[in-house]
């Protein structure tokens, strides 16, 4: 256990150190990241390196955009072409005062507080009647105006039609197809593994005081947990699924929290430095102990998913690829812990579609705060 741990501590401070002379920041020096934007995004050196400062400005833009466009707030979201931050507006009167805060602005046909308020009211028609399985899920969609409602591939019947009646009479609603998604968890066969009651594998998220966070369906409170090496690490403190899907494993046993996300050799180990939310186009990259790191896009927030055992709410959309046993492993933009993985569809061979559980969200849950270089 202390021989894998000081090895990925061991690839943090080389990082650190390789930083200390550099006019960049952290998260755009980091040589690991860079070449993970390469191969996923098809960018030269100098074309990632540009793309994650622009994206950070992004995060750090959003929060006084969206103070500045008020009641006309219609969404934000990156746009890479512009390698700025967007904000849709209702209003163009609010457009200055946008502009003035760092963010470009595009006409919005709905705000996004309408847009929030039906799929509220879709999600709490769900939770008193759930929605039949060929329900994928459903999600604001700021660009298109609209709560966008998911349906398997030759989903048809009078429940679909039932629930989409239901959902027409909260708000605009448009209905796309899309493969269902399920739980990445896997049987006994940090992305770092854990296993919890000897059976089943999981990824281990972020750091935390007292322990470390990952995804709900991976075992229910009081579960005893062992790690990499066979040794006992604790047991869950916390857990939800579904409605959400995460959990708090409190540690002991000799084991100890770094603030370091595995690369697995693919890329360096990645320092985790806070925890800002990456706006809609942003590159997000995941760590898991099956697939190890692949990167992708934020294809959307706050979506409802609807799994099998039921569904959880206020997830994050992306297209990077993720299989059984990468389940609560680290979803990180730049330096900035973002979620924990949750489920999806596809695979890393063919592609697909994977949700992670916002991070910030399982922190207040918990009371925790995350382990930080």
């Amino acid at each position: 256990m202390r021989r894998r741990i000081a090895l990925a501590l061991g690839g943090a401070a080389v990082l650190t150190a390789s930083l200390a002379s550099s006019s960049l920041s952290p998260a755009v020096a980091s040589p690991g990241l860079i070449a993970a934007m390469q191969r996923d995004f098809g960018l030269t050196a100098a074309q990632a390196e540009t793309r994650l400062g622009q994206e950070i400005t992004a995060a750090r833009v959003m929060p006084a955009a969206q103070q500045a466009a008020g009641a006309a707030f219609g969404g934000a979201w990156f746009d890479p072409a512009l390698g700025k931050l967007v904000v849709g507006v209702t209003d163009p009167a609010a457009a200055d005062a946008v502009r003035q805060a760092g963010a470009e602005t595009a006409p919005a046909k709905v705000s996004a507080a309408k847009l929030d308020a039906t799929k509220a009211a879709i999600d709490a028609s769900a939770k008193a009647d759930p929605a039949p399985a060929a329900v994928s899920g459903w999600r604001t969609d700021p660009r298109a105006g609209s709560v966008v409602v998911t349906l398997r591939p030759g989903a048809h019947g009078a429940d679909v039609d039932a629930f989409l009646a239901r959902a027409a009479k909260a708000g605009p609603v448009t209905v796309a197809t899309a493969p269902a998604a399920e739980p990445f968890s896997a049987g006994t066969v940090g992305g770092d593994p854990y296993y919890i009651n000897g059976n089943t594998r999981c990824s281990i998220g972020f750091s935390v005081n007292g322990g470390f966070v990952s995804a709900g369906h991976c075992g229910g409170t009081g579960s005893s947990v062992v790690g990499w090496d066979g040794s006992a690490m604790g047991s869950f403190a916390g857990s939800s699924f579904p409605g959400n899907d995460y959990s708090f494993i409190r540690i002991g046993n000799g084991w100890w929290t770094a603030p370091v996300v595995l690369g697995w050799g693919t890329v360096s180990d990645a320092l985790v430095r806070g925890s800002w939310v990456a706006p809609v186009g942003t590159s997000v990259c995941r760590s898991g102990s099956t697939t190890h790191w692949h990167c992708g896009t934020v294809l959307g927030l706050n979506e409802t998913v609807n799994y099998s055992q039921g569904a959880v709410y206020q997830m994050t959309r992306t297209n990077v690829c993720a299989e059984p046993g990468d389940s609560g492993g680290s979803f990180i933009t730049g330096d900035q812990a973002q979620g924990v993985t949750s489920g999806g569809w596809g695979n890393c061979g063919s592609g697909g579609e994977t949700w992670f559980q916002p991070v910030n969200e399982i922190l207040q849950t918990y009371g925790l705060s995350l382990v930080t270089a």
